[in-house]
């Protein structure tokens, strides 16, 4: 651990510099990401889009990040957060940049495809925290990570229409989004001058494999490979939606091959699965070893319901506002931010209460009063005052990001050296739940969506019951072979 014990948030040293920094690079990656959200109506009168059209970029902008966020928690946990956040963060202004220069719906299509990889930058600091912090702060700095980080989507609608308007002209929301991908540039050299993987002294352990999860039972290979099959059918989803039977952005056959494609990489996973894994079927891993996945499983399930909403909600409800009350862009940006300006107490209050009161006990509350959230989202209409609609979509966005910060206070303790693989599928899951939220969207009313997302958090918390309160310690083995036992609770 850092010599500097403190949790002291007005410090810039020690642990607390790298929370600080890591945060900031969360909330670029967030701007960057959702920048497109509250200029949505500039962009279709600018390049013609229809509605269909924008719907489809909605989805785009979050499809990308489902491998994304796998890929990038595997090279986080063998190469280090440093090299791994600043590639990111410098590499994804490129899309950002073309998105900007797009005059048509493909290009800016294929641009805000490729731009759902900045999406994944936040699985890298989820890493990176748990390796400064100890168990007893892990969820509130987790949670202060994620949330002031996660308030990048709302800075981004508050502030960009204004922007936008600033620059002036029809190319206003091109210097506006533009401008998000100069600041991620830059910061990427900041981050990487000022910033360490591990404490020094510290060891940062790494996973036996790059190329598949371990796991430590038969149960749990089995339950592995069914927990990638959503993934890969949030991608074959896509593909349908942008078939003839869609937008018709691609012909039959090009959608028939991305669907063989996806089955020959999910039989290629599977393989590399065995490979990695194939040891748990011929002798029995040590106790003191093993870790259990249906943690990880459930975790998946509560942040498919959580982040993923989220993502979904915070990329449609300027639109919502705008169209429910008759709103302009500038003020039904302004009125949507409210919803993502809840991140920064919501989710450290996510990982402070777990850190304080339990992991299983915190997530069972909040997920409960996440389902009644959506609910209520579900009754807004032209009728109602707008600052109770507004009233409302804070409340409901309390329980969304608590229980976001709640689950990633979970995730540092299941296996250190794996953090990154596991924070990756997890977040994976939170833009599969972003897909296909967005996908029933294009076909149902508002209000319907809100209950389809009500719903799927009360089978949330029935997995809930299946998830053990993380106790003990963890077993990592050291280079020399002797063994380090990690803390992750006080019992």
């Amino acid at each position: 651990m850092s010599t500097d014990n403190r949790f002291n948030l007005l410090s810039f040293t020690g642990k607390m510099k790298v929370l600080h920094l890591s945060w900031m690079a969360f909330f670029i990656t967030f701007v960057v990401w959702f920048n497109f959200a509250p200029l949505l109506q500039s962009v279709k009168a600018s390049l013609g889009l229809t509605t269909a059209e924008i719907k489809t970029l909605l989805i785009l902008n979050v499809a990308f990040t489902i491998p994304a966020r796998v890929v990038i928690g595997m090279l986080t946990d063998r190469f280090g957060p440093r090299i791994i956040y600043s590639g990111l963060l410098a590499i994804c202004a490129l899309p950002c940049f073309a998105f900007a220069l797009a005059d048509s719906f493909v290009q800016a299509a294929i641009a805000r495809f490729l731009l759902g990889f900045i999406g994944a930058g936040f699985v890298v600091g989820i890493r990176l925290v748990s390796e400064w912090f100890p168990h007893n702060e892990l969820g509130t700095a987790e949670g202060i990570y994620g949330g002031w980080g996660n308030f990048g989507s709302a800075a981004a609608a508050f502030t960009l229409p204004t922007l936008a308007v600033l620059f002036g002209g029809e190319d206003g929301w091109r210097y506006a989004l533009g401008l998000t991908g100069v600041i991620s540039l830059v910061f990427s050299w900041v981050f990487y001058l000022n910033v360490a993987d591990t404490p020094k002294g510290s060891t940062y352990f790494k996973p036996k494999s790059l190329t598949a999860m371990e796991v430590t039972s038969k149960g749990d290979f089995i339950l592995l490979l069914i927990m990638k099959l959503p993934m890969y059918g949030a991608l074959a989803l896509l593909a349908w939606k942008l078939s003839p039977a869609g937008v018709a952005m691609l012909s039959d056959v090009s959608i028939y091959g991305i669907y063989l494609g996806l089955l020959l990489l999910y039989l290629y996973e599977v393989s590399q699965v065995w490979k990695v894994n194939k040891s748990v079927f011929e002798r029995p891993v040590p106790e003191i070893h093993r870790y259990k996945f249906k943690q990880v499983a459930v975790l998946n399930i509560l942040y498919f319901a959580t982040f993923g909403s989220e993502l979904a909600v915070v990329s449609m409800l300027p639109l919502f506002f705008a169209e429910t009350f008759a709103l302009t862009p500038v003020m039904a940006g302004m009125v949507a931010s409210a919803y993502a300006f809840m991140n920064l107490m919501s989710r450290p209050g996510g990982g402070w209460i777990s850190d304080k009161f339990g992991r299983k006990p915190t997530l069972l509350i909040l997920t409960a009063g996440l389902a009644a959230g959506y609910f209520l989202m579900g009754q807004v209409n032209s009728e109602w005052p707008v600052w109770v609609a507004v009233a409302a979509a804070m409340a409901c966005s309390f329980f969304v990001q608590s229980g976001e910060g709640a689950v990633f206070a979970t995730v540092p303790l299941i296996k250190r050296r794996m953090t990154g693989q596991i924070a990756g599928m997890t977040g994976a899951y939170g833009n599969v739940g972003a897909v296909c939220y967005l996908t029933v969207l294009s076909f149902v009313d508002y209000s319907t969506f809100f209950y389809v997302i009500a719903a799927t958090a009360v089978l949330g918390f029935v997995a809930l019951t299946w998830m053990e309160e993380p106790r003990g310690q963890m077993a990592e083995i050291n280079q020399d072979g002797s063994v380090t036992l990690i803390d992750v609770s006080s019992r």
